[in-house]
């Protein structure tokens, strides 16, 4: 309605001023066009812009805090992923070791053992499962992702790489092995998923 109004304007305006056009439109070539332009800049302004996407939506946990990932479910063939149910994880703590702390003779191949405790429930109303081994790395700003899991400590208290029931929970001990103090574990979304983490957890220095 905007744009109709203006139109009529410069219509009308063109009509009663047409000799005074005619004898300085050597002088003011661009006040028409600027005239002109005026509603499709308007229109311009007023379509809308459609916000950035998130460039992530994995949780990231520091010791203490929670966070809530979706479990997803794959058809037979390992495609068509959906969400089947949401797990929460819970950073009960998070030491460096030594091997003697573990215990065990062997020394870290990265340079030094991680015990990390969390509690793992399922929050949603299905059945999901985590799985820790394999499927965790390690990295800091100046080393890329490593794989941190490894079999130590296994067989020692309540073993969080299970089947969760809606309402189960699970807490237990990691045994990782990183390239130093400090970073991020990530914890994969799928095998496939590689740098798309479901969760990651920012350890401390120290």
């Amino acid at each position: 309605m905007k744009a109709f109004i203006r139109r009529a304007l410069v219509s009308a305006v063109s009509v009663a001023m047409v000799g005074t056009f005619a004898v300085g439109c050597a002088s003011e070539p661009d006040k028409p066009a600027s005239i002109a332009a005026e509603p499709a800049d308007e229109a311009a302004a007023e379509e809308p812009v459609e916000p950035s996407p998130s460039a992530s939506t994995a949780p990231a946990i520091k010791v203490g805090e929670s966070g809530v990932f979706d479990y997803y479910e794959t058809d037979e063939y390992g495609q068509n992923p959906k969400v089947a149910t949401q797990l929460e994880v819970t950073v009960k703590s998070a030491d460096y070791v030594t091997p003697a702390q573990v215990p065990t003779t062997n020394e870290p191949e990265k340079g030094q053992f991680l015990k990390l405790t969390i509690t793992v429930k399922n929050v949603g109303k299905a059945p999901g499962e985590f799985s820790g081994y394999g499927m965790i790395t390690w990295e800091n700003d100046d080393t890329a992702a490593q794989e941190a899991t490894t079999l130590e400590g296994v067989g020692e208290g309540q073993d969080v790489d299970t089947t969760y029931k809606p309402g189960q929970s699970v807490t237990g001990s990691l045994i990782l092995d990183v390239g130093a103090k400090g970073g991020t574990l990530s914890y994969a979304r799928s095998i496939m998923d590689g740098d798309e983490p479901a969760f990651t957890i920012e350890l401390p220095e120290k």
